[in-house]
Parts: structure tokens; C-alpha cells; sequence
């Protein structure tokens, strides 16, 4: 990664990956495929218009398919890509690695907390 390019496509990859609700997608649809309305619920507190933008990058990105049936009323799933499971499977291992480590963090926090008093 060119540390010195701010936005270099590694970089901007990561934050897409790596962001808010770019994460808890990737994680969600690891199950299996969501329609929007599924996939908002799981996530929870997403606005429709931020998990519209962040799927739509994670498909730009080749992580999310979109699979819209020409029905009536119309019916989207999204899925992961083989690139999406595979990053989502590594933002999931980082996700539960900060469920494990928590208890340490929150000690490491009051210290810090503690010793700035």
C-alpha cells in the first residue's frame, strides 16, 4: 500500500471493506443471500439510503452480487461474490477477535482514563 497516495485503490478498497456498515454487510450476508429489507434489520440503525450506497460500492467493488428478478412486486437479493467471502470472512475473524479482546480493552481504557485524572 503507498503510504504516501492518500487515496490509492488499496486504501480506498480497505475503508470500503472496512467501514461501519461495509463490515456488518459482509458479515450478514455470510449466512446467506438478504433481501434490502432482511439485510437492514440484521444490521440495524442503517439508513436505507447509507446501505443502498454501501451495497452499491460493494458490488462496484466485485464483493456483492445484486440479483434483481423482474417480478412483481420486484425482488433483490444480494450475495457475496467469492471476493466477498472471502474479505468477509476476515473482517469477521477481526469482529470477533474485538468480542474476545473487549474485556482487555476496557481495562486498558480505564487505566488510560485513570491516570490523565
Amino acid at each position: 500500500m503507498a503510504e504516501s497516495e492518500p487515496m490509492c485503490p488499496e486504501r480506498l478498497l480497505l475503508e470500503h471493506v472496512t467501514s461501519r456498515w461495509g463490515t456488518l454487510a459482509l458479515i450478514a450476508l455470510l449466512d446467506r443471500p438478504h433481501r434490502f429489507g432482511e439485510l437492514r434489520r440484521e444490521i440495524g440503525s442503517v439508513s436505507e439510503k447509507m446501505l443502498t450506497q454501501t451495497l452499491r460500492t460493494l458490488e462496484r467493488d466485485g464483493l456483492v452480487h445484486r440479483d434483481a428478478k423482474p417480478v412483481i412486486p420486484p425482488r433483490v437479493d444480494y450475495s457475496l461474490t467469492a471476493l466477498g467471502r472471502e474479505a468477509a470472512e476476515q473482517v469477521r475473524d477481526l469482529a470477533r477477535w474485538t468480542e474476545r479482546r473487549m474485556a482487555a480493552v476496557e481495562r486498558s481504557r480505564g487505566a488510560y482514563d485513570a491516570a490523565r485524572v
